[in-house]
């Protein structure tokens, strides 16, 4: 660790304003996500203020001032692009020696874009991360930043702020992008995250997210335990990270947990998918009860807003082999999803994605029934809010495979709610997307199947953009209006993830 000094570098680092999609009645049509956990700046301040930078968090989130910057004719209506948080235009320029953004998703490039070319007003130098950047960093070069980082793990970040600083970088410069046109490759091993610095309490409070969940609206506070994958599915960008699969130590894991315990969380984000592919190691199934089972003694609450996947929960641990066992495995079920009523998983988001048809694309999901008794494991275990995520608007989709869809998960939510009667089941039903930097978007392309390229409008998930074979996008979202009323929960649709939108009230 690098000691700060009253004369280190300072970094702000921006959250930027969400962006919205109104109708002429006033109706959002996609995800805010406003009041979230800040799950990857903690990591990102932590990281560069332990580099030696005095990196201070700038939130323009968390505010309500509205902001039009453009409309898109969509499904025979005007959509208004409206940016939600603070005034862009309010920000000094020149406030801090360097700007780090960071955009993870496409519906925030735009937005991104525009605060960009503000701060750049200003002269000091841009550093841009995350998801969107790393896959089409053209668009923040041209808006104005002079280096887009595409190293996800954190390896690259202490050199290139050096870099940009005019100080000799303390090793290569590595898996970055520069403004002129020169790039380095990533050289160095990826940054496990058992080796990210600890974030201090202040860093841990101001990062914390106030979503409502079944405790109330209670500080809610994040970590992330692993990153990369051990698949490779080709609507997912996390295979391009170039990370694999690498994942914090369980003493590691419970000193994040207890940092966000002495900060004042009640609930924490595991802003995970693959937590449960440590249980492809030997040690792995027993680290998950470690932690689990520790955020317990804590008094902390375990929220899954990213889903985990279900085959991994099985006693077969997620391999694909014919003989694998595809029961559920019960001690791990309960761990991570037991809710006693104050204690436990106030919140699972489960990604079944296609679980009846179309599974030829998603190599990952269980056969049907084995879906649908592992579904009964984990209600039974009490929690108390799920959110189940199905795709459509693949290729081959037509109205008659929408419809076998629309029965068989209403008949498994018929069956769930027969287990736990105070379940609330919460239908998230999203549109198929060009993520950037994936085989699939380039398949979706390539067919001429999608009709949009605005990525406010495809990168939210709730406003399709692509035609199948057989459907319009506009027939794709009434059918995606339609499975999202399959079930609506107990009170007024209120969606514990953090969403927020028109279809759930056409």
């Amino acid at each position: 660790m690098v000691l700060l000094t009253e004369k280190a570098p300072t970094i702000g680092l921006i959250e930027v304003p969400a962006t919205g999609l109104y109708d002429s009645e006033n109706r959002n049509w996609t995800s805010l996500y406003q009041n979230r956990s800040l799950i990857s700046k903690q990591v990102l301040i932590a990281d560069l203020q332990a580099g030696g930078f005095n990196a201070q968090l700038v939130n323009l989130r968390d505010d309500n001032y509205r902001e039009e910057f453009g409309e898109i004719l969509w499904k025979g209506m005007t959509l208004r692009k409206i940016c939600v948080g603070g005034q862009i235009s309010a920000v000094d320029p020149q406030a801090y020696d360097a700007w780090g953004i960071t955009v993870n998703f496409s519906q925030d490039r735009q937005v991104s874009c525009m605060l960009i070319e503000h701060l750049a007003k200003g002269g000091r130098p841009i550093v841009v991360g995350g998801s969107d950047a790393l896959a089409e960093p053209q668009h923040y070069l041209k808006a104005g930043a002079v280096a887009v980082v595409q190293d996800k793990s954190g390896a690259a970040n202490w050199a290139i702020f050096d870099y940009v600083l005019g100080k000799t970088p303390r090793e290569p410069l590595t898996g970055v992008l520069l403004a002129d046109g020169r790039h380095f490759p990533r050289k160095t091993h990826a940054k496990s995250p058992e080796d990210w610095a600890l974030p201090s309490l202040d860093v841990v409070k101001q990062c914390f997210g106030t979503q409502p969940n079944v405790q109330g609206v209670v500080p809610i506070g994040s970590v992330v335990a692993d990153i990369g994958c051990d698949r490779k599915c080709d609507f997912c960008q996390t295979p391009t990270y170039g990370t694999g699969f690498r994942r914090m130590s369980p003493k590691t894991t419970l000193k994040w947990l207890a940092l966000q315990k002495e900060a004042g969380a009640r609930s924490i984000y595991i802003g995970s998918d693959q937590f449960l592919a440590r249980g492809l190691f030997p040690e792995g199934r027993q680290e998950i009860l470690e932690i689990t089972n520790g955020a317990r003694e804590m008094g902390l609450s375990l929220m899954w807003p990213n889903g985990l996947e279900l085959r991994k929960a099985t006693v077969g641990h997620g391999l694909n082999y014919k003989d694998t066992d595809l029961s559920p495995d019960e001690e791990i079920i309960e761990a991570l999803f037991g809710w006693d009523g104050n204690l436990g998983c106030a919140l699972a988001y489960i990604p079944a994605e296609r679980p009846v048809f179309g599974t030829e694309s998603y190599s990952k999901l269980l056969p049907w029934q084995e879906h649908k008794t592992l579904m009964k494991s984990v209600v039974r275990t009490g929690v108390p809010v799920i959110t189940y995520g199905v795709i459509i608007g693949l290729p081959d989709d037509d109205n008659e495979s929408l419809l076998r869809l629309e029965e068989a998960v209403t008949e498994l939510v018929d069956e769930l709610v027969e287990v736990n009667p105070q379940v609330e089941f919460q239908i998230s039903c999203y549109s198929i997307a060009p993520l950037p930097g994936t085989p699939q978007s380039q398949n979706l392309r390539a067919s001429g199947l999608l009709q949009f390229e605005d990525p406010c409008v495809w990168g939210g998930l709730w406003t399709p953009t692509c035609n199948t074979n057989h459907l319009t996008y506009e027939e794709v979202s009434d059918w995606q209006i339609r499975l999202s009323k399959i079930r609506r929960s107990k009170t007024e649709f209120t969606n514990y993830n953090g969403e927020y939108s028109a279809l759930v009230n056409n």
